[in-house]
């Protein structure tokens, strides 16, 4: 199921014209996979899913494809969302996607019993340091469950936000994130960053 998951992600299209300030990488079909595949086994596809930040869609469709019962994602970039609505004509799945446009940090959304699935920004652009730190603060508020990928080494400061926030890190585990060259001041053609992802109860 997941190598099939994997293989429909392929199809997504990433970011057109993919904006620095939003540190806007596409997350790896394979990664997205192995995410929604995990959250599956939990159960924690059963509710509604919110991919805060989607960007093309990636992680929305993943949970559409995976037949989460209702798919939001919420993204503040209007032509990210422009080819998530594209993204998701082309892979036709049986759930639809409510693609919202806004802050994900501060969403337009009530819940406190969604999935979050999340890749966000790693804050690595100044004036966008901490930016992980909003969008956990939001799933903390909105979900769960939450799952988010972080750059290597994010742990204690991941599992310290989480406690401070009556949350508790479930799991997490070692991924690699390839990136293409998107921008000017890549120096290589591609290149594959170590990353983590966490699962987050929030309950």
């Amino acid at each position: 199921m997941k190598r099939a998951l994997e293989q429909r992600l392929q199809d997504v299209e990433g970011f057109r014209e993919p904006r620095v300030e939003l540190e806007q990488y596409p997350t790896p079909a394979e990664l997205a996979a192995h995410v929604v595949h995990l959250a599956g086994l939990h159960d924690d596809l059963d509710r509604t899913v919110l991919d805060l930040g989607t960007g093309t869609g990636m992680f929305a469709l993943g949970a559409a494809l995976a037949d989460a019962p209702r798919v939001v994602g919420l993204d503040i970039d209007a032509g990210a969302l422009t080819v998530a609505r594209e993204n998701e004509a082309r892979l036709a799945p049986a759930t639809p996607v409510d693609w919202v446009r806004g802050d994900a940090t501060r969403p337009p959304l009530q819940s406190t019993e969604a999935t979050v699935l999340m890749n966000p920004p790693f804050g690595a652009q100044r004036g966008n340091e901490h930016a992980d730190r909003r969008f956990l603060d939001a799933a903390s508020r909105l979900s769960r469950v939450s799952y988010s990928v972080h750059n290597a080494g994010s742990k204690s400061f991941v599992e310290s936000f989480a406690g401070d926030a009556g949350g508790e890190v479930t799991h997490a585990f070692r991924a690699e994130f390839a990136l293409s060259r998107q921008f000017a001041f890549h120096d290589a053609d591609s290149k594959t960053l170590d990353a983590e992802v966490y699962r987050i109860s929030w309950e």
